[in-house]
């Protein structure tokens, strides 16, 4: 009880200090950092989500309002010494990643440092376990927006890049975002702080961020097996190469969501939708690597059996190859030994690599939900399929 109170106090103080020092600031806006200060309290019982939505909707409306945002946050952030409003300064600011403005794409490495966070002025040895994953929640947050910075500028130029550029573009942002998992795979709450129900309202959001980093990984893969043929050998290894990593951080998510349940993270017993990788596209990655040709579209590093095209038309009753009647049309297998080229409509010269979003930030539990109750248990999908 009286840490409560002691915390109100101090978050009135905050109110009351923000209006007397924080006009001669450009970004100061009352208003948001009144909803900035009570989103981030001192009270770790719960979520103050009329507030964090209050900060999102502002965003959401003008990307005017998120320069402002930072400020305020960032304030709040660089005077607090407490573990509560760290952690719930870092939920908000994962959030705003989700917000629907490119201006979010474009703030770079975050304004304020968590990096020596202590609890307290002096430190606190109880509170150690807090400390240690506001650190490692506070490097991947900060690492992410560096990512969605770099990612943002070189989209500016993909229009005019060829095919096979892009090819390469995607490839050097997989190897960037494979770290970017690994780093948040390494945020695990221990001993106090495994039990504390903020921690655990953190941790849904860090779940969800693993499935959609996973998921995009998966993805990209898959498009560029689509387009392995137009690759040279040294872009088919560093393909190969990405594959094995992958393939090892899916065993290293399993036993991350593992350890979730294990604590009661209830969005840890879900599975990431990703698509799968078949072992016949790593056998071809793998002969095409082997023949040691550079040439886009040989007929020779295909395997035997596909030598021939299987083309799906519509054909009409009279065998004709096109039809304003889709009704009327047949599917048709034709088989035939030439060599011909179909243009793909998926994948046009100006794709971009999509970015990494949150889709439910501030998430919470239902409150007839049971935090630390049993949670049925799914196996990862596995990410090459046979």
């Amino acid at each position: 009880m009286w840490r409560r109170v002691s915390g109100a106090f101090k978050d009135e103080n905050s109110l009351i200090k923000a209006r007397l020092t924080s006009r001669r600031s450009t970004f100061w806006n009352p208003d948001i950092q009144k909803a900035v200060i009570k989103a981030t309290n001192h009270d770790e019982s719960y979520v103050d989500i009329h507030h964090t939505q209050c900060v999102y909707a502002w965003i959401n409306k003008s990307e005017e309002y998120l320069r402002p945002v930072l400020w305020a946050l960032s304030v709040r952030m660089e005077r607090t010494h407490n573990w509560v409003v760290a952690l719930k300064g870092l939920m908000l600011m994962h959030g705003v990643f989700c917000c629907k403005v490119p201006a979010v794409q474009t703030i770079g490495r975050l304004p304020f440092d968590l990096t020596d966070f202590k609890h307290g002025h002096s430190g606190n040895v109880k509170r150690w376990s807090f400390e240690a994953f506001i650190r490692d929640y506070y490097a991947f947050l900060d690492q992410k927006s560096a990512f969605l910075y770099l990612l943002s500028q070189q989209q500016k130029d993909n229009q005019e890049r060829s095919e096979k550029s892009l090819i390469l573009q995607d490839l050097v942002w997989l190897q960037k975002l494979q770290p970017l998992l690994d780093m948040l795979l390494q945020i695990k709450p221990r001993y106090a702080a495994s039990t504390n129900l903020l921690v655990l309202e953190a941790m849904e959001c860090i779940v969800a961020e693993s499935f959609d980093i996973y998921g995009h990984i998966c993805n990209r893969i898959v498009s560029i097996l689509g387009r392995i043929y137009s690759t040279s050998i040294t872009e088919a290894k560093i393909t190969l190469f990405i594959i094995e990593k992958a393939t090892d951080q899916q065993k290293q998510l399993s036993k991350y969501l593992d350890f979730c349940r294990n604590i009661g993270v209830v969005k840890a017993s879900e599975r990431p939708k990703v698509e799968h990788i078949s072992r016949a596209d790593i056998q071809n990655l793998e002969n095409l690597i082997k023949s040691g040709s550079n040439q886009s579209g040989n007929k020779q590093f295909l395997p035997k059996e596909e030598q021939k095209y299987v083309i799906m038309e519509e054909k009409t009753t009279t065998e004709t190859h096109e039809s304003n009647d889709s009704r009327s049309g047949l599917r048709t297998t034709i088989t035939t030994d030439e060599w011909e080229v179909f243009e793909d409509d998926e994948l046009q010269s100006d794709q971009q690599l999509e970015l990494i979003s949150l889709d439910s930030p501030m998430e919470t539990r239902n409150n007839n939900t049971n935090p630390f109750g049993y949670c049925n248990t799914h196996e990862l999908p596995d990410l090459i399929s046979f």
